[in-house]
């Protein structure tokens, strides 16, 4: 509970209507959570306005209404808060409300098209193993010194993080790693949070549904960078050609890592093959787990954070030896009876699946069939559904395209419109199973001894959404299941 002008702090008010005075019980998004006491925030979203449901907001006991436009109708018992941007005030006052917990721990950010999950999960495994008590906010999962909760955003409302953060601090929790997704920035969940540092991984094609041109995507991710304070560091891919506008404008310590360009922390890839790599840091070797140039510039930006975060140099590599990826990602599970290795990755956008194919070309010295089973996501951004299916057709020996969560499209148009990418002379290797649990099955009937089945673009998620109902489904599960039935 808190009074109204503890959490005003560094708001910046238009206007402030009606003299109840009372505590606030908790702030709320949702008017179907509020309850007696509740601060209601309406923010104007991209599908829905907030302000349509003050009045619901106010009949189920909210006595405080964050808004930007006023109601025609004012009541008595009931405070109005009017200002410019009720999403950044928001954030503040929720950090506010927990007593600022961003402020007690050493927060790093992770942002960037493909690598948020895996660099904020080995970090936390990383300082785990160092002996931190840690905490972790990823699309995966999020974790509270070990004990694992849900998570059903990449990064969760502002809220919601500071809630979490305040639970950290609870639990002794000195490092919090978390991802910070385009819209999370944009729509300002973590405005106003203390950030230690900041990660930025790269920055492909994804989300042009929501951002609309690849600038004012770009434009998201760096207003991250732009808002860091200049205690803070500034962490970015000097490899990707966003890297260095990432940073132009920040006041935190910039600092990059690369394996192709000249930086700060410089890494190599010397050997590779399925059991790991065998890599060079700064001119330090270690053998770790992963496999892929990808994988390479995770575990880099691991290394480089845990260095700004001044662990010792030498448990940090040891420690790195150690690690595993995480859930979703290039996880591999091999037949007994075939020896098909199938794979399961989270890549939905081009570049990531185009990275992942490029691994496993790189891995298949024998020359086996790859066999690679994906989808596009429905109300997701449209343009790149051809550009994967390219990519795919192209570097697959097959390919079966197949439903992944359409949500409220068609999934036969979404099947079209990825076809549509594919080349002429591609085609003939294209199969379309809607069905995605029999375009798994499929996939691993077609597949002889040493093949690969790469199944893509849903990883670590345990179910399909389809037309609003999430039906339980497992990638990884459903292709160990055709193994389990092809070795009979």
């Amino acid at each position: 509970m808190k009074n109204l002008n503890d959490i005003l702090e560094g708001v910046k008010l238009l206007e402030l209507v009606g003299e109840n005075d009372s505590l606030i019980s908790s702030l709320e998004l949702d008017s179907r959570a509020v309850k007696k006491n509740s601060l209601f925030a309406a923010i104007k979203g991209s599908q829905s306005d907030g302000h349509s449901f003050i009045s619901t907001a106010i009949d189920k006991g909210a006595s405080f209404i964050l808004c930007e436009d006023l109601p025609e109708e004012l009541l008595a018992d009931v405070v109005y808060i009017k200002v410019q941007s009720s999403s950044k005030a928001l954030a503040l006052m929720a950090s506010h409300f927990y007593n600022k917990p961003s402020s007690d721990l050493k927060l790093v950010d992770v942002t960037g098209t493909n690598g948020k999950t895996s660099v904020a999960t080995m970090l936390y495994q990383l300082f785990t193993e160092l002996g931190y008590v840690c905490g972790l906010l990823s699309t995966v999962e999020n974790r509270i010194a070990g004990k694992v909760l849900s998570a059903t955003h990449t990064t969760p409302n502002a809220v919601a993080i500071n809630a979490l953060l305040s639970e950290m601090r609870e639990a002794s929790v000195t490092y919090c790693f978390m991802e910070a997704s385009s819209h999370a920035i944009h729509q300002d969940r973590i405005y106003g949070l203390n950030f230690a540092g900041a990660i930025f991984t790269n920055l492909t094609h994804d989300h042009l549904d929501y951002h609309k041109t690849f600038k004012d995507y770009l434009l998201a991710k760096k207003l991250l960078f732009d808002q860091l304070p200049s205690s803070a560091f500034a962490l970015s891919n000097a490899d990707d050609k966003n890297g260095r506008i990432m940073l132009q404008n920040t006041s935190a310590a910039k600092k990059y890592y690369a394996i192709t360009s000249p930086a700060d922390f410089v890494g190599r890839v010397l050997e590779s093959d399925v059991t790991g790599m065998v890599l060079n840091f700064n001119m330090h070797e270690l053998h770790v787990k992963q496999i892929g140039a990808f994988n390479a510039y995770n575990l880099l930006a691991v290394y480089a954070t845990a260095l700004l975060l001044d662990q010792e140099e030498t448990e940090v590599l040891v420690a790195l030896s150690t690690l595993k990826g995480a859930e979703g990602r290039f996880e591999y599970c091999i037949s007994d009876k075939t020896k098909v290795i199938g794979i399961v990755d989270y890549a939905h956008t081009p570049d990531a699946l185009k990275k992942v194919l490029e691994t496993i070309s790189a891995m298949n010295m024998r020359r086996n069939k790859i066999i690679t089973v994906v989808g596009c996501g429905g109300d997701r951004d449209k343009t790149k559904r051809p550009l994967m299916a390219a990519i795919s057709a192209k570097m697959s020996t097959k390919l079966l395209l197949t439903s992944d969560n359409p949500r409220t499209e068609d999934p036969k148009l979404i099947l079209d419109e990825m076809y549509q990418g594919v080349g002429v002379l591609d085609k003939k290797k294209v199969l379309i199973i809607e069905n995605r649990r029999e375009a798994i099955r499929t996939a691993c009937m077609l597949a002889e001894d040493g093949d690969i089945v790469l199944v893509a673009g849903k990883g670590h998620e345990k179910y399909q959404d389809i037309m609003g109902v999430k039906y339980p489904f497992d990638d990884k599960e459903e292709l160990v299941n055709a193994f389990t039935e092809l070795n009979k």
